[in-house]
């Protein structure tokens, strides 16, 4: 029997056992009010009275010595009792921890359940602790590292936007397309290196670019723009525009013209590094300047003091410009039309760049360090364009007729492919347009 029905049959026999009591009691109870209503009482009823007091005692001396019975030994010993029908009282002497047999047995099953599975281990059944899990220091030492590399690269960006915005480039660039004629794949060439080099303060080596051409193509004219877009931005301590035949004309003073033009680049490269800024250093007319200056500046170019890193070199000359004289007049006719100005010049600077390497090497080790830019001949749109602008310069009415005149006075090369190339470009413009 489970425990359950042992509970049951425990709880119907305390029931039993109670209302046998009562019914007694009830009796006995009965019994002598009746004969307290008698008017005499004899020796008899008292004897009687009291004998049925005596057996109620003991009555309930036998159900409480009952009840402790079935506390201590269990529900087992009422099995097969018979029903009985003495009166039950309940009183709290018997309510102890052991008269739970079934909620104690329902949390022992319970927490047989919450007990862990066993762990079966490989090596032998020998059960081992688990290795404790080290924490590596390094990790915080990388994460330290990539917030410094981050750091670094935000600057970078930051200084670069700075450097950019410093030099305005784009106004720069809407000069040189609005002024400069015929030679705009020369000029997307030279923004290019601009930009490359002045988006950040740090560098391995100087910018050094080499404009060459024919006379009359915009070499001088393309050198004081720059001069003066850099003067508004750097300042005129900063920009340098040096002109051999003017500086230094005569050979005898080369090695003290190189010494002066050391000494003020020097003074330029300090004063910028001090100021955070690059300096623009031209110079013009470079296919006249002395063994000595040539010299100087090459070891000014290839210095490795860090001061002399930070710096923009600019020669113009015209070496070299048979070569390209005769490459456009022999490819005029290979050159489509529909090309635009980058694509020509583009192909111009893939042919040209090797043959003018050549000869500017022989001539002097300077340009081995060189970014070599060439510079087309004009064609009569493009000195029609000159003539426009000098006229509207000086303030004269550009009158179409009057501008086809002037120009038709300036001699041309034949036409070859489409293209009438001018021979001076637009040299003679500004003397022309001052006769007028």
């Amino acid at each position: 029997m489970s425990d359950r029905d042992s509970s049951i049959s425990a709880s119907q026999s305390e029931g039993e056992l109670e209302g046998e009591m009562d019914e007694e009691l009830d009796g006995e109870e009965e019994k002598s009010e009746n004969e307290r209503g008698s008017p005499a009482l004899s020796l008899s009823n008292i004897s009687s009275t009291l004998r049925a007091v005596i057996r109620i005692k003991q009555k309930y001396q036998a159900i409480k010595k009952r009840r402790q019975e079935m506390a201590l030994g269990g529900a087992g010993h009422l099995i097969g009792v018979p029903p009985r029908t003495s009166p039950k009282i309940f009183t709290f002497d018997g309510l102890t921890p052991s008269s739970f047999p079934t909620f104690s047995n329902s949390v022992h099953q319970k927490k047989k359940k919450r007990r862990r599975k066993r762990v079966l281990f490989p090596n032998g059944g020998r059960r081992r602790a688990l290795p404790k899990q080290e924490h590596s220091r390094a990790k915080y030492c990388l994460y330290l590292l990539f917030a410094i590399v981050f750091l670094q690269v935000y600057n970078a960006i930051e200084n670069l936007d700075d450097h950019v915005l410093r030099y305005d480039l784009e106004g720069l660039e809407k000069t040189l397309r609005r002024e400069v004629f015929g030679q705009q794949g020369t000029v997307e060439s030279l923004l290019s290196h601009l930009k490359d080099y002045l988006s950040t303060y740090v560098h391995n080596k100087p910018l050094v670019m080499s404009l060459h051409g024919p006379s009359g193509v915009g070499k001088s004219h393309l050198g004081r723009l720059l001069a003066g877009h850099f003067r508004s931005v750097v300042g005129e301590t900063l920009v340098l525009q040096y002109y051999v035949l003017h500086h230094c004309p005569q050979e005898t003073n080369a090695l003290q013209c190189a010494h002066n033009l050391t000494a003020l680049i020097s003074e330029m490269v300090e004063q910028a590094e001090e100021e955070e800024k690059i300096p623009l250093l031209i110079f013009d007319e470079v296919e006249h300047m002395h063994g000595e200056l040539l010299d100087a500046l090459w070891q000014l170019v290839a210095s490795t003091h860090s001061e002399y890193l930070n710096a923009i070199y600019l020669f113009l000359s015209n070496l070299g410009h048979t070569h390209i004289t005769k490459h456009m007049l022999h490819n005029s006719s290979s050159i489509s039309m529909a090309m635009t100005a980058s694509g020509r010049h583009s192909n111009l600077v893939k042919e040209l760049t090797p043959i003018l390497r050549s000869i500017l090497e022989k001539h002097h080790t300077l340009w081995t360090e060189a970014d070599i830019l060439p510079l087309g001949l004009l064609e009569k749109g493009h000195v029609m364009e000159c003539f426009l602008e000098e006229m509207t310069r000086e303030g004269f009415y550009p009158d179409h007729a009057n501008m086809e005149r002037l120009a038709g006075e300036i001699d041309y090369y034949p036409i070859v492919g489409g293209h009438e190339y001018s021979k001076s470009g637009c040299k003679q413009v500004v003397a022309k347009v001052n006769m007028l």
